[in-house]
């Protein structure tokens, strides 16, 4: 799938029409001012008629937010560095750190939540038991609203339209839903899945830990890949020794930290592996977010182009529409610089 300016173009004009009937009908799926609107856990949550003020429980929904509706956001969930600001949109990216309320070192207490006035608190992830108990814990000592809504990469579109519905960013969220939708559909154009390369993604300086079977972290990898360490079963993360992935014997290798895949090349105990031995051996982008995780949001869609491009050789175009996708869904226009920045990892 080739996202061209055209199409681009094409997706903003028929969501201006879509202003009057089609917003209508976002506003029938989740409604704004509905007394109990049912979330991703199966919670009816009462939502306020007007939501101006939102806060985000954690980094995947503040990437959702910000690209559908960055003034209601009071903050980000975790701080951001020098470098992610420069691939956001002023005067966002200077929004305070709030905290988080979930995953790995959740920061935020409950005293400052209710001091920050919100009208609601979203969250968006691989939604269970905990993170339900938790919105429910929040709601309740708080009084503020707090939704969950599914952050599976296959309920992209229809997670974008939901909030859209919620904060009154209809005709918006049609546009980034629309988008969102053809990246998934592209996906039954790719080989079966047996016939699909074998891929390692190593997270962290030393590679060593990825997402078993099943892991929102790992998610996008297993769409558009065949996961290797879903041989160690299923769950979350989990860490790996040098001889088990050695063991897998990857085709493909793709590094979440650059010191990762520079051990890769230059170290000699990963010499043995055929990714090695081929340079097939890659960088994620991940700036200003990652583009396989971190986080695990809807910051993933570009990360369907550029797999095509690392697996399947389809590089064409790949600048171009990097280049629209952030211009689209974080609202800045890339240098070239930035541009070389990103796609760098492509040739190690």
């Amino acid at each position: 799938m080739t996202l061209s300016r055209r199409t681009l173009l094409g997706f903003a004009g028929a969501a201006a029409i879509a202003g009057g009937a089609g917003a209508f009908l976002l506003r029938q799926r989740a409604p704004a001012n509905a007394p109990g609107f049912v979330d991703a856990a199966g919670r009816s949550v009462g939502l306020p008629a007007r939501v101006a003020r939102v806060l985000t429980a954690g980094p995947p929904a503040s990437v959702l937010l910000y690209a559908l509706a960055p003034e209601k956001m009071l903050g980000w969930a975790r701080a951001l560095s020098t470098e992610e600001k420069a691939y956001l949109a002023p005067p966002y990216r200077d929004l305070p750190e709030h905290g988080r309320l979930t995953g790995r070192g959740n920061t935020a207490n409950l005293e400052h939540v209710a001091a920050l006035a919100p009208d609601l608190i979203i969250d968006s992830g691989q939604i269970d038991r905990t993170y339900a108990s938790l919105a429910d814990r929040v709601q309740q000592q708080t009084g503020v609203p707090y939704i969950l809504l599914d952050g599976a990469f296959a309920k992209s579109a229809e997670t974008i339209r939901l909030l859209g519905g919620v904060v009154g960013a209809e005709t918006r969220a049609e546009l980034l839903a629309r988008y969102a939708a053809e990246v998934i559909g592209s996906l039954a154009a790719l080989p079966a899945s047996s016939e699909r390369p074998r891929v390692y993604y190593g997270r962290g300086p030393e590679g060593l830990e990825t997402g078993r079977a099943g892991s929102i972290t790992t998610e996008l990898l297993e769409t558009v890949a065949q996961n290797v360490a879903d041989a160690a079963g299923e769950g979350g993360l989990t860490n790996v020794s040098p001889e088990q992935i050695l063991a897998w014997e990857p085709d493909v290798i793709i590094a979440q930290d650059p010191r990762f895949r520079d051990a890769l090349l230059n170290d000699g105990r990963w010499a043995g592996l055929k990714a090695v031995r081929e340079r097939r051996v890659f960088l994620q982008p991940t700036l200003p977010f990652g583009w396989i995780d971190s986080p695990p949001g809807i910051n993933r869609l570009i990360g369907v182009r550029w797999l095509r491009a690392v697996l399947y050789d389809d590089a064409a175009n790949l600048r171009d529409e990097a280049r629209d996708f952030y211009e689209l869904f974080y609202r800045v226009r890339l240098t070239d610089a930035q541009l070389d920045a990103l796609v760098s990892g492509l040739a190690p």
